[in-house]
C-alpha cells in the first residue's frame, strides 16, 4: 500500500478538549472502575496517528476521553453527526475540534477530507473501524470498514488499535432508554472497564489493487483489535458473563479470527453453537466461522 508521510507539527488541541480530557477521570469514576495499560509509542506522539477502537456501548466515547488523559493523548474523535444536531452538544462537539460523520456510505465518504485534513494538520484522529456499535454475540469485533485502511494509505498516518472491555456493564444498548436505572445500577457496582492501547499495526508489504490493499489492511487493523482485545477478557473469551437484554444479536458481520490459545489450533473452526442472544438478526447465519473458546 502506498503512503504518502506527514511531516505537519503535531495538531494543538482546543482549550475546551483540554479541559474535558483532564475531568474525564473524574466524571467516569463514579460509574466504573477505569485500568489503562499499554502505552503510544514517543515516536508517534508527535505526528499524525488514526486510534482504530472496538465499540460497544453509547458510553464508550466517555471512558476512551478519560483513557486519552491517562495515556496523555488528545485524539479527535470522529463521532455520529447526530451528536452535532444535539443542542449545547453539538456546539461543544465542534469548539473541542472533534469531526462529524453520517452514518451511511457517502456520509463516511463525505467525511473524509475532514478526516484527511485534520491528519495532515498533525491531529491523532479515534474512530471506530465497525462503523456502529457492535452486534456480534460474543462481542468481538465485526468486519471492519475499509476507512480506517484508506485514510493510512492516503496520508501514512500509523495505527494503533485501541481495545475496551467493560463498558457494556456501564450503559445499555438501548441508552438513553431507562437512563436512569442504569446510571443507579452502574454506580451501586462500579464495573471494572479495561483499556488496552497495542501494538502499531504492520500494514507493509500489501500488494494488488488499491482495493485488494484496503480489505488485507482492514483485515490486519482488526486482527490487531483482537489481539489487544484478548488478555482484557481472558476469563470470558467466549460468551460475555453480562447480558444486555436490549442489545440485539447480528451474525452477518461476524468474523473469524485465530485462537487465542497459544501453540494450539490456529485454524478457524466451525462454531454450530446458537448465538447467545436471541435478538434482531441472531437467527441470521448462526453457523459462524470462528474459534473463541
Amino acid at each position: 500500500m502506498t503512503t504518502h508521510p506527514c511531516t505537519t507539527p503535531a495538531w494543538q488541541p482546543p482549550w475546551l478538549w483540554r479541559a474535558l480530557l483532564s475531568v474525564a477521570p473524574a466524571v467516569v469514576a463514579p460509574f466504573c472502575r477505569l485500568h489503562v495499560t499499554g502505552s503510544v509509542p514517543a515516536h508517534l506522539r508527535h505526528g499524525p496517528l488514526l486510534l482504530a477502537a472496538n465499540h460497544l456501548s453509547p458510553v464508550d466515547p466517555m471512558i476512551l476521553t478519560a483513557a486519552c488523559h491517562r495515556a496523555r493523548l488528545a485524539p479527535r474523535f470522529l463521532a455520529a453527526a447526530e451528536l452535532f444536531r444535539v443542542p449545547l452538544v453539538g456546539a461543544v462537539l465542534r469548539r473541542a475540534g472533534h469531526l462529524s460523520v453520517e452514518r451511511t456510505t457517502t456520509g463516511a465518504v463525505d467525511a473524509l477530507p475532514a478526516v484527511l485534513g485534520a491528519l495532515h494538520d498533525g491531529a491523532p484522529v479515534l474512530l471506530y473501524p465497525e462503523g456502529r456499535i457492535g452486534l456480534d454475540p460474543w462481542m468481538w469485533p465485526e468486519r471492519g470498514k475499509t476507512g480506517v485502511a484508506r485514510m493510512a494509505a492516503m496520508t501514512g498516518a500509523p495505527v494503533l488499535p485501541v481495545a475496551h472491555w467493560g463498558t457494556h456493564t456501564v450503559m445499555p444498548y438501548a441508552f438513553p432508554r431507562d437512563l436512569a436505572r442504569a446510571v443507579w445500577h452502574a454506580m451501586r457496582t462500579r464495573p471494572a472497564v479495561h483499556v488496552h492501547f497495542g501494538e502499531p499495526v504492520d500494514l507493509h508489504g500489501l500488494t494488488g489493487t488499491p482495493g485488494v490493499q484496503a480489505r488485507e489492511a482492514t483485515r490486519r487493523i482488526m486482527d490487531a483489535l483482537d489481539r489487544a482485545l484478548a488478555p482484557l477478557r481472558r476469563d470470558e473469551p467466549r460468551t460475555p458473563r453480562h447480558r444486555d437484554p436490549t442489545r440485539p444479536a447480528d451474525t452477518r458481520r461476524a468474523r473469524p479470527r485465530p485462537s487465542t490459545e497459544p501453540a494450539l489450533n490456529t485454524e478457524p473452526v466451525l462454531n454450530t453453537e446458537p448465538p447467545p442472544n436471541t435478538g434482531r438478526g441472531s437467527q441470521r447465519g448462526s453457523a459462524v466461522r470462528s474459534t473463541r473458546t
